[in-house]
């Protein structure tokens, strides 16, 4: 019970960032959803002038269920924009869409940020699921009561750590690849005049408050790797 609090105590600070974050984006998305565009373009719409704009053709879009289940799938090149964005023309609706088409336009142009975040994805997935329970089963053994096993346990412990770390390498590069989306959407929108410049304020901020989740998650996977590292007491 002690090291369940005593986790909680040690990642309050990351907590409330992220607490925070989820709230100035649920805020701004729904404060900048009432605010509708001057010249009436969807989401899909303005997704679309992005990728015309950078010569991203033969990306599909298309409508997935759901609130702010935006997203990019490289392997079907295909942008899918949730019900309170395709259809919207919303200025929150039209910073959210474009950033996703800016997704597209890293793939188009082979920026190898986003191409090494995708190869990350299997290693990451791995790490996240097994990183722990290596953790876990390593502490354990480390204070068994034969050496031999207690060496097995610290190694199986780094072995965890080290699985884990990737969690955060993810999030490292995901941070900059999710800043140069949004800078390549709004980039296009004022190129563009697709929004004017009152209404791409708006725009920006929604797109500063995803921003911040992502710079959460990662300050969150880091405080964690602080966390295990700090509790590992071999057996003298």
């Amino acid at each position: 019970m002690y090291g369940y609090f005593g986790y909680l105590i040690f990642m309050l600070p990351v907590i409330i960032i992220s607490l925070w974050a989820q709230y100035l984006v649920k805020s701004r998305f729904n404060k900048f959803s009432k605010i509708a565009s001057r010249n009436g373009m969807t989401g899909a719409q303005a997704a679309q002038a992005v990728l015309n704009s950078g010569g991203a053709y033969g990306v599909s879009i298309g409508r997935v269920s759901g609130n702010l289940t935006d997203h990019y799938d490289p392997r079907t090149n295909k942008i899918s924009l949730s019900d309170s964005v395709y259809a919207s023309t919303s200025v929150a609706a039209i910073g959210v869409a474009a950033h996703e088409a800016g997704h597209a336009l890293q793939y188009a142009e082979n920026y190898a940020p986003i191409k090494f975040r995708m190869a990350l994805v299997p290693a990451c997935n791995i790490g996240a699921r097994l990183g722990p329970l290596l953790i876990i089963i390593g502490g354990m053994m480390s204070y068994a009561a034969t050496a031999s096993s207690a060496s097995m346990g610290v190694t199986i412990y780094l072995v965890g750590l080290v699985l884990f770390s990737l969690v955060a390498l993810f999030q490292l590069v995901t941070l900059p690849v999710e800043l140069n989306a949004s800078n390549r959407a709004i980039k296009a929108l004022e190129s563009g005049y697709v929004l004017a410049d009152d209404e791409m304020n708006g725009a920006k901020k929604v797109l500063k408050a995803a921003a911040l989740t992502y710079v959460a998650a990662l300050l969150t996977s880091i405080m964690q790797i602080f966390y295990y590292a700090s509790r590992f007491k071999p057996r003298d």
